[in-house]
């Protein structure tokens, strides 16, 4: 995909505040201190990503920002994974008796600060742990991470959109990226009408 498309969707765009952790992904600090994230790792990490997670069939995908919530359900929709909107209630992934309980083989977050609940179950359970991470994460918690704007309603769609094409070239089920059934569009979260 071309890298104009990263750029309109602000994929690039990282925060003031950056992790230690994070540093080794940012291209360069803009004058007013908002870090760049490198293209070229983001389109690498997508691709890295999603020869990992394809290589599972129960995979949940978890966002408590509510502009991650189509992304998400489209995500898990185009894999055939499981997505959880919304609050993650505890005993979702470690108490079998637990009425919405789900066993993942691996666990997709799109914020680790915002989903901490998710990750300390993910922890608990041993299960790998995959983050979208922006410059200012905390990244001790988990395994593979995506360096990406995980804010912006454009940025989180985009990935996820690409994630989820990547993932079915990986197992097969199609071959050209022309074949994916999906458009960007299809992930995008609807605007908020502003109110004059």
């Amino acid at each position: 995909m071309p890298f104009e498309e990263y750029l309109s969707a602000g994929m690039h765009i990282g925060m003031k505040q950056q992790n230690k952790n994070m540093k080794r992904f940012i291209y360069k600090i803009r004058d007013d201190g908002l870090a760049i994230l490198d293209l070229q790792t983001i389109e690498n990490r997508i691709k890295l990503v999603a020869k990992f997670l394809a290589k599972f069939k129960r995979i949940i995908v978890v966002s408590r920002k509510s502009v991650a919530w189509k992304p998400i359900t489209k995500f898990a929709e185009a894999i055939d994974g499981k997505a959880l909107t919304g609050r993650f209630l505890p005993g979702t992934i470690t108490n079998p008796n637990f009425p919405g309980y789900f066993e993942p083989e691996v666990l997709l977050v799109t914020d680790p600060l915002i989903d901490s609940q998710a990750i300390e179950e993910a922890l608990k359970m041993r299960i790998p742990i995959v983050a979208l991470c922006d410059t200012s994460n905390e990244t001790s918690s988990v395994d593979l991470l995506i360096p990406v704007n995980n804010k912006g309603r454009k940025s989180i769609s985009m990935v996820y959109w690409l994630l989820a094409r990547e993932i079915q070239k990986n197992r097969g089920i199609i071959k050209e990226d022309e074949e994916f059934k999906y458009k960007p569009e299809d992930f995008e979260p609807k605007e908020r009408k502003r109110k004059e």
